[in-house]
């Protein structure tokens, strides 16, 4: 008897601890589910209804009938489209310039900590704040962008949010300034955390500028560069704020992403159910993104 009262006192102080760390895990997690989760299953189950604003009859179920329509929808398909290729266009110059950025202030210059600070100032700004600073650049009349190619001679401006042809460039213009702040800090961690040993060796060895980072920094720096690259394009496909700032989704619908498709059927024309069997997809669409990146970090021990 002794022995296996002896035996459930071990039990019984795990499962105390066990109760214990859900006790402090509560306060954090109760506003996750008020706040993210109870909202993401009401979108859900609101896809599988007829619910629209200014309605005096009670809302239906109509199964699958939103996401038929949706398959069939050139519209939102052609906004999906434009955030793929918004999301990849900013993700993709934001890296790169942010890697450069990184590699400079990781040198030992002079004034390098007034130039950190006043490199993460756009990350700072809020994204409506944000909007409103570019649409000044970009204004046609007295824009600074515009005022800078008239006194170089490169012609008599041109209105860069209205032109079918120029306004997704310029809002990705913007959107890569606004971004890459967060990727510069995040792979300036990781530049930080190599080993200043290892770049010593290689320089003893003779190896130069370039053979250096592909042998010592980049594999140091690749499992921070393909988290933080992922993150960017499932937070650029969500983008919402800044697009709405400059161009509203026009000209044309030229820069009409998914989440801002989204918005006009739900609080233009009150089409609730309907935007949210777009959200839903949206959602799945993310979900994948980030099962195919955990996949490959799984696969490569979590060191790719």
């Amino acid at each position: 008897m002794t022995a296996v009262a002896g035996a459930r006192r071990p039990v019984a102080r795990a499962a105390t601890r066990d109760h214990g760390a859900w006790f402090l895990v509560l306060p954090a997690l109760i506003p996750i589910l008020l706040l993210s989760v109870g909202p993401l299953l009401y979108g859900v189950m609101l896809a599988f209804t007829d619910a629209q604003s200014g309605r005096t009859t009670a809302t239906t179920w109509i199964g699958a009938l939103n996401f038929r329509d949706l398959l069939h929808d050139t519209l939102f398909w052609e906004s999906f489209r434009i955030g793929l290729v918004w999301a990849v266009g900013v993700t993709v110059p934001q890296f790169l310039l942010a890697l450069g950025l990184a590699l400079l202030l990781d040198q030992d210059l002079r004034l390098r900590r007034f130039a950190r600070a006043l490199a993460i100032v756009p990350w700072a700004m809020p994204e409506v704040v944000v909007g409103i600073m570019w649409r000044l650049v970009y204004s046609p009349d007295a824009g600074v962008l515009n005022e800078t190619l008239r006194d170089l001679g490169l012609g008599d401006g041109r209105d860069w949010l209205s032109g079918l042809a120029t306004a997704l460039p310029a809002v990705i213009v913007v959107g890569v300034w606004a971004g890459m702040p967060q990727t510069t800090v995040a792979l300036l961690a990781g530049l930080q955390n190599t080993p200043r040993e290892l770049h010593e060796a290689a320089a003893v060895d003779g190896a130069g500028a370039w053979r250096r980072f592909r042998a010592v920094t980049w594999p140091a720096l690749r499992p921070v560069a393909l988290a933080i690259t992922a993150l960017n394009l499932i937070w650029n496909l969500n983008s919402f704020a800044l697009v709405y700032v400059l161009t509203s989704g026009g000209p044309g619908g030229k820069t009409r992403l998914p989440m801002l498709f989204a918005y006009e059927e739900a609080f233009r024309y009150g089409q609730f159910g309907y935007a949210a069997a777009m959200g839903c997809v949206l959602v799945a669409v993310v979900s994948v993104l980030l099962a195919v990146f955990l996949a490959g970090r799984l696969r490569g021990g979590g060191d790719a």
